[in-house]
This record gives structure tokens, sequence and C-alpha cells, in this order.
């Protein structure tokens, strides 16, 4: 038995071409140079705070001003990279900035070739969307070089020093491996798949993958385990999609029960086995960090520990839907800060918990409304001062409303054509919001699903037909 696959890898000059573009931006512009107002609190936030407790000797602690005690604020991996860069370069320094910004826009750029390889698979493997194209991939190379140049997916690899250039390249890579997991866009021959392989080339929206030796190749699912321990101690809240992940790859043995066949019996129990390497690796992965806040905080912390504080946040109705300003004041002085100084972090952030559901409780329809209003922000736009550019306001909006409404109608069209892979990214589409929703909005939560918007952008527009 021979396995024909095609090649999924992005031409190099799109990587290049988006790495040095985002680099190009940061020395011209001189995004380095942090605002010192606020004791540099701008600088990386919270998780410049920690940063700068660890190089300075005093661990993983003190998220805000003044010294408050061990946190598990925020998960550790982009702080600890924070430490890093202000151990070799100095706290708060504008070498320490310029170091993390080249890295986020490394990572930034690392998210075309992952956005050329879905599109390959999902779209032009399947010659999708390639109307009269001489390209062997349009999709995949309209995609990618969008995101290699397109303004609005520089921004917080150029100007963040924050979390979400890491979080979306692993998170957009654990896409790739959920592809390649299914088999998606490959094409298997040999005596013993042919009346498989007919009917994949005869209907080609139907992902069923072959049954092929490859899929015994435990290193995929290893991968996919660390990757998703990565993304949970950089950022929590896209935890959701991993169930919906490993469901979806398991889905075409799945949805035989309960009459399976032999090579659905064969290929289940690979994806089991396949499941429960993931489940250990990621497991792993975030045992170092459940240990040390069993340590450091006397509790079952997997990742961290202050929903209670943010869901008291939202609970606050004046804030009507939209939180301005810390969770925590900055002022040592401030009542609050001396609260949460004096309780710890974990008895705090229970004591803000129950404070939140007896908000919740009192205001079901409140709360309810205000919900409503979070999801009008993580599509349309969040609120933004307008005092001097009201006209800057504008087209933000209608470049953020813009992209959302084309990758969701992108995703509508293909859910309906039955392209492959559409029902993993309306799982995505669908997930990733539910904890903001409920919490808290900024722009920079949809940061994750915009590879797949690009990708759906392109394809919405490359669907469209001229009128006879």
């Amino acid at each position: 038995m021979q396995t024909t696959r095609p090649s999924f890898r992005a031409p190099k000059a799109i990587f290049w071409t988006a790495f040095g573009l985002r680099l190009a931006v940061i020395l011209i512009g001189h995004t380095y140079k942090v605002r010192v107002d606020q004791q540099h609190f701008n600088f990386g936030f919270e998780a410049g705070r920690i940063a700068r407790s660890l190089v300075t000797g005093h661990g993983y602690a003190n998220p805000f001003n003044g010294q408050s005690g061990p946190t598990a604020w925020l998960p550790p991996l982009y702080p600890l990279l924070m430490a890093l860069a202000f151990k070799l370069f100095g706290i708060y320094t504008n070498a320490a900035a310029l170091f993390l910004l080249i890295l986020n826009s490394l990572f930034s750029a690392l998210i075309a070739p992952a956005i050329y390889e879905i599109a390959a698979r999902c779209f032009d493997a399947n010659g999708i969307a390639r109307r009269t194209s001489k390209q062997a991939a349009p999709v995949a190379l309209w995609s990618a070089w969008l995101w290699a140049a397109y303004p609005a997916a520089l921004q917080y690899a150029i100007h963040w020093i924050w979390e979400m250039s890491l979080t979306t390249c692993l998170f957009t890579w654990t896409l790739v491996l959920a592809l390649r997991l299914r088999h998606i866009g490959e094409r298997a021959q040999g005596s013993g798949l042919r009346a498989q392989t007919a009917l994949h080339e005869s209907n080609p929206a139907s992902d069923s993958p072959p049954s092929e030796p490859w899929a015994l190749n435990p290193a995929p699912w290893l991968s996919f385990g660390l990757l998703w321990g990565l993304i949970a101690l950089s950022n929590t809240s896209l935890i959701l999609v991993l169930p919906a992940t490993i469901i979806w790859i398991l889905w075409p043995p799945l949805r035989h029960l309960p009459k399976l066949s032999e090579a659905h019996i064969s290929l289940l129990k690979r994806g089991i086995a396949g499941t429960a390497l993931t489940t250990a690796v990621f497991a792993a992965t975030l045992t170092p960090w459940i240990i040390r806040n069993e340590r450091a905080l006397h509790a079952f912390i997997p990742t961290r520990d202050n929903f209670g504080v943010e869901l008291w946040q939202s609970s606050l109705f004046y804030h009507d839907a939209f939180e301005w300003g810390q969770a925590v004041p900055l002022d040592t002085h401030n009542p609050d800060y001396k609260l949460y100084a004096s309780m710890g972090e974990v008895a705090y952030s229970h004591l803000r918990g129950e404070q939140a559901k007896a908000n919740l409780r009192a205001h079901p329809g409140t709360f309810l409304r205000l919900t409503a209003k979070r999801i009008e922000f993580f599509w349309i736009g969040v609120p933004h001062p307008t005092e001097k550019h009201p006209s800057n306001e504008f087209f933000r909006l209608l470049n953020y409303c813009f992209l959302s409404v084309s990758g969701l109608l992108g995703l509508a069209l293909a859910l309906k054509r039955r392209v492959p892979g559409a029902w993993l990214f309306a799982s995505v589409f669908a997930l990733v919001p539910v904890a903001y929703y409920v919490v808290t909005v900024q722009a920079r939560f949809r940061h994750p699903i915009e590879p797949l918007i690009a990708i759906l952008t392109v394809y919405l527009f490359r669907s469209t037909t001229a009128k006879s």
C-alpha cells in the first residue's frame, strides 16, 4: 500500500515577509518605547509585575503594586518569558521590550504557515473555491499572505507586551495537528483502500479519514498534548475547545456507533490510545505548575485563581458590560487593595466569587442583558475613547466588524457546502468566546480565532461568481 500526500508547506517567503514586516514596524515606529506612567505598569501589566518579582528574588508573586505575596493571577508561560527578558536586558528597559516584541513577531509570523496548511488541507486539496486560479493552492496563498501583511494582524505583535501572539500561534498549530490526525486533504492509494478512496474522491466534502499506518504514529498525539498544555499555561480560556477538538478527531468511527465495522473498531482503538497519550502529556505539562500552586497557595489551582474576582467585576452592573480599570486597584492605600493583600489571593478571589453569585442571583435579567452586550462587543467591537479622534474610532469599528461578519459568513458557507474541517472551525467560533461572554470582553480576546477568520474571509470572496 502506498500513501500519497499533497504538500501543505507554505512558501518560505510568506513567513520571512511576515516576520520582516513586523520587525520593520517595531523599529521604525519605536513601538518598544513603552509608556512609563503608573510605575511602568503598561509594560506587561500584571505579567510585568510578576516578572519583576521573579527577577528581584521574590518569586512568582506581586501582580500589582506593593508586596501582596504569591500569586496565580496569571498562568505562568508569558510572565516567565518576560522574566527572561528582564534577566537578560534589565527590568522595564527598552531593550527588554524590543526582545519581547521580536519574540511576539516571531510567534505571529509562525502563524502564517499554519494558516497556509489549514487552508490547503480544507479547501485547496479538494479543489474548493479555486475559480480560475493557476496556483496550486490559491485559498492557502491568499490567506497566508493576508495574515502576513494585513495591518490588523500585526497589531498585537508589534504593540502589546502580552500573550496574544504566543497563544494564537500555539492554538493555530493545534488546529493543524487536528487536521493531520483526521487526514484532511490527504489521499490514500492501494488495493485495500480502493473503495474508501473512491468514496473520498466522489465526495470530497466527506472527511472520513483513510485507515493508514500513519495513524499509528504517536508523535502528532504527543505534540497535540504538549501544545494544549502550553496553551493552558498561557490563556486558560481556550481550554473549552480541547474536548470538542478530540471529539471531532474521533468522530468518523464514533458516528457509526453502535454498529462498528472491524476497520472502524481498529480506528477507534487507535484514536482512544492517541487521546490517552495527549491527556498524559497535557497533564504532565501542567503538573509542575499545579504542585507549585499547592505549595505556595495551599490550594488546587490547575491554571489560574482569579475567576471569582473577574466574575465579581462583571456583576457590578454599573460597568454596563465593559469593565474599565483594574480588578484590583494599583494604589496600595486603596481599601480593596489592602483587603486583597491581607486576605491573600485565593481567599480574596473566593470572597469576590461569592459576592458575584449573590449579585447575579439578585439581578438575573440584568446579567442576561449585559451578556448579550458582551456578545455584541466580542463580534462587533468594544467601546473605546472617541474624544480626540471620532473618525478613527469609526473606521476601527468598521474594520473590526467587517472581519467578524466576513468570517462568520465564510463559516456559514463552509458548513452549508460541507467543507472538510468546517465543524472544527464552528466549534472554535462557538467555544472560544464563552468565558468572555460571561465575564469581560476586549478586542484582543478575538485574536486566537482571527487566523480562521482570515481563511474563511478569503474562502467567502473566492466563492463568489460573476453574473452571467
